[in-house]
C-alpha cells in the first residue's frame, strides 16, 4: 500500500504530534511504501528520502516568530503544492495528523481525487491560546472559534481519531463529525524498558546520583513547570533530592530565575535539548516521572516513562488519569497546587519500595499500549476502500 501521510508539526519539532508522526512513519515502512508531506527546514520546496525509507515532501515554510525551531506553512500557493505532491505520489490513503494549512491543503487536494482520508487530531486550542496578549475574554473567543474551525475541516475526513477516549470525546463534543475513534499514539515498548543504564546519562548531562524527579518535554508555560519547582522547593527540605528537566523551551530563564530565588537552584539539572537515543537513559536516572500539564491528550512522554517502569506524579487533568492510575501506578494531584505535588512526590522518594511496586505496575499499563498495536490499527483503516461517490440523479 503507498501511504502519504500530512503533518504541519514534524522533525526537527520537538512535540508529540511531530514525534508520533514520524515513528508511525518509519513503523509502517515494515510493510508499505510511505511518503509524508511536511514542512521544510527552509523556504524552499525539496523531496528526499530518509534513511528509514521514507521519502519525506518538504514543502517551504517560514520561521516562527519567537517560536525558534518551529515552522509553518504559508497558505499561498500550498493547495497547488498538496495538488502536486498528491499527484506525483498517488496515495492510496492520505493520513493527516492536524487541521492546519498544510494538512487542510491536502485534505482538499484528497477530497477532489475521491481518497480515503483519515485523521488524527492531537490539538487542543489551551496549548496555543494562552500565548495571545488578549486577556481572558479574548482567549475564551479564540478558543471557541479554534475548535470550531478544527472541527470543520477535520469533518472532511473520512475517519477521525484521537490518541484517548478523552480526546475523541473533546473532539465529538466540538463539533467533529462521530465516531472519533480512540487509538492510543503507542511506545516502542523495545526501546523504553527497566534495564536501560543511568551512568552515561547522568555523566553526560551533570546529574548527581541522588533521588531524581524528572520531566521530559518542552519548557513552555502550558506544561505548569513553574508548579514543578515550588514543590520541589517544598520536597528539598525533607529530602536531599534533584529536579532534572529535559528539554528546551521559552520559559527555561524564567525557570531557572525561578528556582534559584527559591533556594534550589544548584539542584535543578536543566539539560536542554536530549537527542531521541538518550531518552532510555534519561528515565533510567528517574525515581519518579512528574507531568503538571493541564492540555494532554495523552502524552508520549508518560507513556515512555511508565514503559520504563518508573512511577508518575500527574496532574488530574485532561487524558493524564487515563494513563496514570492514583494509588497504583503512581499519584494524581490537584491542578496547579504544588503543595499536594510535594506531598506526592515525597511519597514515593521516601519510600523506594512502594515507588518500584507501581513503577512495575506503570509497565503493565504502557504494554497496553504497545506500538505494534498502534500500528496494527491504523492499517485496518487504511485498508478500508472508499466507495465512489453515486451520480446525483436528476429531478424528475
Amino acid at each position: 500500500m503507498r501511504i502519504l501521510i500530512g503533518a504541519d508539526t514534524y522533525s526537527p519539532h520537538v512535540n508529540g504530534a511531530a514525534a508520533f508522526a514520524e515513528r508511525l512513519a518509519v513503523a509502517l515502512t515494515a510493510r508499505h511504501e510511505v511518503h509524508v508531506a511536511v514542512p521544510s527546514t527552509t523556504r524552499r520546496s525539496h523531496t528526499g528520502m530518509t534513511r528509514d525509507g521514507v521519502v519525506e515532501h518538504r514543502v517551504r515554510s517560514l520561521s516562527i516568530p519567537g517560536h525558534p525551531g518551529f515552522r509553518f506553512c504559508p497558505p499561498l500557493g500550498l493547495r497547488a503544492e498538496a495538488r502536486r505532491i498528491l499527484d506525483e505520489v498517488q496515495p492510496d490513503v492520505l493520513h493527516v495528523q492536524s487541521h492546519f494549512p498544510l494538512c487542510r491543503a491536502l485534505i482538499e487536494a484528497a477530497n477532489e481525487r475521491g481518497l480515503l482520508v483519515v485523521a488524527t487530531n492531537h490539538f487542543m486550542p489551551e496549548n496555543l491560546v494562552h500565548y495571545l496578549p488578549i486577556g481572558d475574554a479574548g482567549r475564551q473567543g479564540v478558543h471557541g472559534w479554534a475548535w470550531r474551525d478544527a472541527a470543520r475541516v477535520l469533518g472532511r475526513a473520512d475517519i477521525v481519531t484521537a490518541p484517548t477516549p478523552y480526546a475523541a470525546a473533546l473532539a465529538t463534543v466540538a463539533g467533529v463529525p462521530g465516531p472519533v475513534l480512540p487509538i492510543s499514539n503507542g511506545v516502542d515498548l523495545s526501546r523504553f524498558r527497566e534495564q536501560a543504564t543511568a551512568g552515561e546519562f547522568r555523566l553526560r548531562y551533570g546529574v548527581p546520583d541522588k533521588p531524581a524527579i524528572t520531566y521530559v518535554g518542552r519548557l513552555d508555560a502550558e506544561k505548569n513547570l513553574d508548579v514543578v519547582i515550588r514543590a520541589f522547593a517544598a520536597v528539598r527540605r525533607s529530602i536531599d533530592a534533584q529536579l532534572v528537566l529535559v528539554g528546551a523551551g521559552a520559559e527555561r530563564r524564567g525557570l531557572s530565575a525561578l528556582a534559584a530565588g527559591l533556594g534550589v537552584g544548584e539542584h535543578v539539572t536543566f539539560t536542554g535539548y536530549v537527542a531521541d537515543s538518550d531518552l532510555p537513559s534519561a528515565y533510567a536516572a528517574t525515581t519518579v516521572f512528574v507531568n503538571a500539564g493541564t492540555a494532554e491528550l495523552q502524552s508520549l512522554v508518560t507513556l515512555e516513562a511508565m514503559a520504563s517502569a518508573r512511577p508518575v506524579v500527574a496532574a488530574d487533568a485532561a487524558a493524564l488519569p487515563h494513563l496514570v492510575e492514583n494509588d497504583v501506578t503512581g499519584y494524581l494531584f490537584p491542578p496547579g497546587d504544588s503543595d499536594a505535588l510535594a506531598g506526592r512526590l515525597l511519597a514515593l522518594l521516601c519510600d523506594p519500595q512502594l515507588a518500584q511496586g507501581m513503577g512495575r505496575k506503570a509497565r503493565a499499563v504502557a504494554e497496553q499500549h504497545d506500538e505494534t498495536r498502534t500500528v496494527a490499527a491504523f492499517e485496518q483503516l487504511y485498508a478500508i476502500r472508499k466507495a465512489p461517490a453515486r451520480p446525483v440523479e436528476a429531478a424528475a
